[in-house]
């Protein structure tokens, strides 16, 4: 079961991140990132109260899926909105980079409170309660270029 459902999550990736990236185009990408992280937090809910059984698991590897490399498109666009594209790259690789290291901690904060408790209750809720606040901290993301004094001169 938990090989399908790391496939399914993979598959349900492309779709996610390819929507992502289309709605950008359309939508304010700060709505778009405040919704796929509510809807995270409303997948998790569901999957929480749902019973147990191989089919919720791969419904809610597939939401997932749909739900987690999508903030990729709206996060690079909102970077280049920004900042501009000449340190997209920089700027993205320090965004992503600090991914990394939330991830880091998370799962070692799951294992610590999986040890300590015995359970994984409290890393869900967790889950939840940060799917919330990275939706209510995207929303007020001004998406505006940032203004800029003209360029210094060689001398």
């Amino acid at each position: 079961m938990a090989s399908y459902a790391l496939g399914l999550i993979g598959l349900f990736n492309v779709f996610g991140t390819y929507i992502a990236g289309t709605l950008g185009q359309k939508i304010e990408r700060r709505k778009i990132l405040a919704g796929i992280y509510f809807g995270r937090s409303i997948a998790i809910t569901l999957f929480l109260l749902a019973p147990l059984s191989p089919m919720s698991v791969y419904i809610f590897s597939a939401v997932i899926g749909m739900l987690w490399l999508s903030t990729v498109p709206p996060t690079n666009a909102t970077i280049a909105g920004i900042f501009g594209v000449a340190h997209l790259s920089m700027l993205g690789g320090f965004v992503f980079f600090s991914h990394q290291i939330g991830s880091f901690l998370g799962v070692w904060l799951g294992g610590l409170l999986y040890d300590r408790t015995g359970s994984y209750d409290i890393v869900w809720y967790l889950s939840i309660a940060l799917g919330i606040f990275a939706a209510i901290v995207n929303l007020p993301v001004r998406e505006a270029p940032i203004a800029r004094g003209p360029a210094p001169q060689a001398a």
